[in-house]
């Protein structure tokens, strides 16, 4: 494996209460970054005996497709049960006991949505949130492509769904309610993840609208809800929405900017969850020529895009470092891997080697890594190769107990153990 490069940029985060102070830029050496190999942890299967159901798999009608597992997640209620979402539009849920064998499908919107693969396929069913409250009010959050007829139509759709009052492990299809939708102008670069802060407030992921190198440059338009990570208030509306744009948010009362923006020039997010610890949201941003890149995101935060790229200069008109755009933690080269699969800070209990490791992948080389961060001193102390080689790795999750899997492609669930 060729090493990384030499030197990268880590930036020093001050935001002022109304908009962005400069950020102070270090420069580090990697080859103080610990790369060795992180022999003592293993990836196994954590469901060794669990069937995708027919409907899922394509074998009903005899028409094989991929599974595309994007979301795996537990429900915060107790029930020691884990989800697991498909970019094909369904939701199933089975006990999260390795020797679960039974797979049931909670949500199936395979019909009110777009999902055309291998040709488009970044569209579909990409983002699904429990409720903090999911155990007191059964709601819960779904992104996905609409049943768009013609390209004008296209657009990103965020729902609130409910569980069925009559089975826990059902949702009621006839719940839905709208709370966004958002034009696209291309298939691609959607984003999607959902997540909820320690705020309680609805963290949402979008691309910057697709094609490539942004070439409506929305991911420095405030005033486009594209290239952002956006933040809203699901359990309140304002007049004319169905949510509401929290007043603390730093661009509210601006002409020149949505106020439901909380952090900018993004390009592709695939994914994004908080530190159940710190709070700290980590975001990988996927590359367009060169570069992959790992965010720590901020409050009103510009993270560059399409001005940088990674660590980097983006383009005839990108930007050199400056004092208003925020680098990142991490980046790496295309020649080590060409789609970020974001992760999350591992705080479970089972694998004590992985304690405050942000764990993430590869697509392309369905590599797993575990990069450590000290958020006192602004500086990664380590990126540990934890799986050498595998298949495309789709999403990363974790369980209500902290414990984090990852998916493949083919529809594989993985958990990390100690060796």
């Amino acid at each position: 494996m060729r090493n990384l490069p030499v030197k990268f940029v880590a930036t020093i985060v001050c935001l002022a209460a109304m908009g962005v102070a400069p950020f102070a830029v270090a420069e580090v050496d990697r080859s103080q970054v610990d790369q060795t190999p992180l022999k003592s942890v293993k990836v196994v299967e954590a469901f060794p005996k669990l069937q995708w159901p027919d409907e899922a798999t394509g074998a009903d009608e005899g028409k094989p497709q991929e599974l595309r597992p994007i979301v795996v997640t537990g429900a915060g209620d107790g029930s020691n049960r884990l989800f697991i979402a498909t970019q094909p539009g369904r939701i199933h849920v089975i006990e999260n006991d390795p020797n679960a064998e039974e797979m049931k499908t909670f949500l199936d919107v395979t019909d009110r949505l777009h999902y055309k693969a291998p040709a488009e396929n970044e569209e579909g069913f990409l983002g699904f949130a429990f409720h903090p409250k999911f155990k007191e009010n059964g709601e819960f959050f779904v992104y996905y492509t609409n049943d768009y007829k013609t390209e004008k139509d296209r657009k990103s759709i965020i729902s609130r769904f409910r569980v069925s009052k009559d089975d826990p492990n059902k949702a009621d299809l006839a719940s839905e309610e709208i709370i966004m939708e958002i034009p696209q102008p291309y298939w691609n670069h959607n984003g999607g993840t959902l997540v909820f802060g320690p705020d309680g407030y609805l963290y949402v992921g979008m691309g910057d609208g697709g094609s490539g190198r942004d070439p409506h440059g929305n991911g420095q338009n405030l005033n486009t809800l594209l290239g952002k990570i956006l933040r809203i208030d699901v359990d309140h509306k304002d007049p004319g929405l169905n949510y509401a744009i929290p007043k603390d948010n730093p661009f509210v009362g601006r002409q020149d900017a949505r106020g439901e923006n909380w952090a900018y020039g993004i390009r592709n997010v695939w994914r994004m969850a908080f530190d159940r610890e710190t709070g700290t949201l980590w975001a990988a941003d996927v590359g367009q020529d060169l570069w992959e890149e790992i965010d720590l995101i901020e409050k009103g935060g510009n993270y560059g895009w399409n001005l940088r790229e990674g660590s980097y200069k983006f383009g005839d008109n990108g930007s050199e470092p400056r004092a208003d755009l925020i680098e990142p933690v991490w980046d790496y080269h295309h020649d080590l891997g060409k789609s970020i699969t974001g992760g999350n800070v591992y705080r479970g209990k089972k694998v004590p080697e992985l304690e405050g490791a942000y764990l993430y992948g590869e697509l392309t080389t369905g590599q797993v890594y575990a990069l450590w961060y000290d958020e006192a001193t602004k500086q990664v102390t380590a990126n540990r190769l934890v799986l050498k080689k595998g298949t495309p790795i789709f999403t990363f999750g974790e369980d209500d107990d902290g414990e984090t899997y990852f998916s493949t492609q083919e529809g594989g669930i993985y958990k990390f153990e100690s060796q």
